[in-house]
């Protein structure tokens, strides 16, 4: 990924943090706010894989996912797709569907925001990049994927 960030000439930059699970932990530890850290959530129609794209704060809806692909979709499991990802710790896959032959869809929301945040490949390292080259680069099928994550009462 590196490479090709490198080879579309564009800028970017290495965030380094401490080996945390939730992308809501993990855009912390960036010291960005979550609306800015893209996570991704596998899914699957039939027999095809499918990267979708979302803030931190928000959680994808299967619903809305089924509409804007056209068929059936139900989240894929870690075992199932993870052989996709080969040069990738599990779980910090960056959303580039397109490196990895994965049709990726983005929730529209990110698309409000200047720059994105995500991970890199491993546990400890995120990239910095404005949200234009990210488009250019991915090309994602942009839709409405997801519904904001509402904080609880009290926390």
């Amino acid at each position: 990924m590196i490479d090709c960030l490198n080879e579309s000439k564009v800028h970017y930059e290495i965030l380094h943090h401490p080996e945390v699970v939730t992308a809501q932990r993990i855009a912390e530890a960036e010291h960005v706010k979550a609306r800015h850290h893209a996570k991704f959530v596998m899914v699957k129609s039939g027999d095809r894989h499918l990267m979708t794209v979302l803030p931190a704060d928000h959680q994808l809806d299967l619903e809305k996912v089924a509409r804007a692909i056209g068929a059936g979709a139900a989240l894929d499991t870690e075992k199932e797709f993870k052989s996709l990802f080969p040069d990738c710790a599990v779980g910090a896959m960056p959303p580039f569907g397109n490196l990895y032959g994965v049709p990726t869809y983005m929730d529209k929301s990110l698309t409000q925001e200047d720059y994105i945040v995500f991970e890199a490949g491993t546990q400890t390292e995120a990239i910095k990049l404005s949200y234009r080259d990210y488009e250019k680069i991915v090309k994602p099928r942009v839709e409405d994927l997801a519904l904001k994550i509402q904080p609880m009462k009290g926390a």
